[in-house]
């Protein structure tokens, strides 16, 4: 693993503004660079257009910006009340191959002690490979084991910021194939889910700029990047050895301890996640609405 230290002090020296105090909910952070749980909050009276769930739903809004993946524990709502909040940030999300219950935009999210996988196993972005990929992903866990899968956020702004300028440099403007047909084709065949004959695949900016917060973000990952456009590929491979391994620094990161009925909503476009199987033969399962995005840029 790279180190961001040195001699003169860490090199990321992460700041955060003073910020207006919340109204409606509270806001206890995970870590001073990424991740916050939320309390004060019942998601299935959120959905409801009362004007209380209105000025909270913008403070949910405002926290989610703030912290890049925002968790919610003791949530029973139902899977109508699960798509109506991710309906609360913009159009849904269908996954190109994962499974569903019930409803093409309630992914399905289960392994136990037969299952030959676990989702989201590796460090990505969901489904970056899509020419619009998702803004925001919602996954509500009901039934977790009593020890581990825990889930790992990064901050991808903090990996950005932490590069050198002559890195910036060299970065700015090159982009990058994302290809899901590698990362989706035979995945979910326990399932009984059949292949498509092909499977989405885009070219994105290697740093992006958030549509809201304006800040610069890297964006390849290890689950969809392939390679870097226009330039050899052994050059490419190379480099993006190099961006992954700096990506996954812990520095940049937030762990997430699971229990039963809870939720986390990460925003794709500054995050990446990696989920943990090390609870075998134990069960986790739970469903995922996820938030349809915009082309990066």
């Amino acid at each position: 693993m790279s180190s961001l230290s040195g001699k003169q002090g860490p090199r990321y020296r992460h700041t955060a503004g003073e910020s207006d105090p919340y109204e409606t909910i509270d806001v206890e952070k995970l870590t001073p660079i990424i991740g916050a749980e939320i309390s004060g909050v019942d998601i299935g009276k959120l959905v409801s257009d009362d004007t209380r769930s209105n000025r909270q739903m913008d403070e949910v809004h405002r926290a989610l910006a703030e912290n890049l993946v925002i968790f919610f524990r003791d949530q029973h709502i139902t899977p109508q009340q699960h798509l109506a909040f991710g309906r609360k940030f913009g159009e849904l999300h269908v996954h190109p191959a994962a499974p569903n219950e019930g409803d093409p935009a309630l992914m399905k999210i289960y392994a136990d002690k037969d299952s030959p996988r676990a989702n989201g196993e590796g460090w990505h972005s969901d489904v970056s490979c899509d020419a619009e990929p998702p803004m925001g992903s919602i996954l509500y866990i009901k039934q977790c084991p009593p020890r581990g899968g825990d889930t790992l956020f990064a901050n991808m702004y903090a990996a950005y910021e932490a590069l050198s300028d002559r890195m910036k440099i060299y970065l700015d403007g090159l982009t990058a194939l994302h290809d899901g047909e590698q990362a989706y084709r035979g995945l979910y065949a326990n399932y009984g889910v059949a292949d498509r004959p092909e499977y989405p695949r885009a070219e994105h900016p290697v740093v992006r700029t958030h549509p809201i917060t304006g800040k610069k973000a890297l964006y390849v990952n290890r689950g969809f990047t392939r390679y870097i456009v226009g330039i050899p590929r052994d050059e490419s491979d190379a480099m993006l050895a190099y961006l992954y391994q700096h990506a996954e620094n812990p520095l940049f990161q937030c762990r997430f301890r699971w229990t039963e009925n809870a939720i986390a909503f990460w925003d794709n476009r500054c995050a990446q996640h990696r989920a943990m199987w090390d609870y075998w033969p134990h069960t986790r399962s739970g469903t995922r609405v996820t938030v349809k995005g915009e082309r990066p840029v």
